[in-house]
């Protein structure tokens, strides 16, 4: 199928590996020009260098900015010219006791997830109304229905995004300019194969092994009944970027494996 995006110029936060880089090789594919972004220059320009290889005629570029640093905000900002497609996909998370979870660290959660969205769109949804087209795309979890008892931070962090992307989409009324959220379920991401990878060594498990036990134990009524390829959640976010995609809006597409049971 013919995405009919070619030409077309996206930006896509936190993408130098695991679903941001998924989706910039889906939408590479589909000849968008694309804008990496990443926290350390080092590991953004690898990023390129590999986004380059593997598709040697496509536009493919990156700034680095930290989204805890004001300054590197403002420049990254002042860069972004001309985008069709804004991915929110920026995020972090961390396993930490309720009792145990400070201020601090739920600022510092709320400050990356939620704020680096909210100060992208901010800054480019009005230039994409004027131009009467444009997609942003949330890139959120199902952990923001579904709050972990152990992450309840990161949880927190998720539902705002849908929050402010249901929000924002009513901004776009009478135009084609479309705003919606993913919701991701378990997904195999870089961060996620080295700490699976580590403990099958030190278990002496192969790590098909120890994935299908993690799997059974902390999503036992996943539908897929394996971990997401972060290329799969790229396949509905390249969709949503675009125009066939015009009739939906406003909306909360599962990409979470089956994993949720209400929405």
């Amino acid at each position: 199928m013919d995405l009919k995006l070619k030409g077309k110029r996206a930006f896509i936060s936190g993408a130098t590996q695991g679903i941001g880089f998924a989706i910039a090789q889906q939408l590479l594919a589909e000849e968008v020009e694309v804008i990496i972004n990443g926290r350390e220059e080092t590991k953004m320009n690898a990023a390129v260098a590999a986004l380059q290889k593997q598709f040697p005629n496509a536009i493919v570029s990156g700034i680095a900015a930290d989204f805890s640093v004001k300054a590197q905000i403002e420049a990254l900002l002042s860069q972004l010219n001309d985008i069709d497609i804004l991915i929110n996909n920026v995020g972090i998370f961390d396993l930490k006791d309720f009792a145990q979870t400070t201020d601090n660290d739920w600022y510092h959660m709320f400050e990356i997830n939620v704020m680096s969205s909210v100060r992208l769109s901010r800054a480019l949804l009005p230039k994409m109304l004027s131009k009467n087209r444009g997609r942003i795309i949330f890139i959120s979890s199902e952990s923001g229905v579904n709050v972990p008892d152990n992450m309840i931070h990161y949880g927190m962090t998720k539902a705002a995004m849908m929050s402010v992307s249901n929000g924002l989409s009513k901004l776009t009324k009478g135009t084609e300019v479309t705003v919606n959220t993913i919701l991701g379920g378990p997904t195999y991401s870089d961060g996620v194969a080295k700490t699976v990878e580590h403990i099958a060594g030190i278990q002496n498990m192969s790590v098909e092994q120890l994935k299908a036990g993690i799997m059974q134990q902390t999503n036992p009524h996943s539908l897929l009944g394996r971990f997401i390829d972060p290329a799969e959640i790229a396949n509905l976010a390249a969709y949503l970027s675009s125009p066939l995609s015009l009739a939906t809006n406003g909306a909360s597409l599962r990409a979470d494996g089956g994993v949720l049971k209400t929405l």
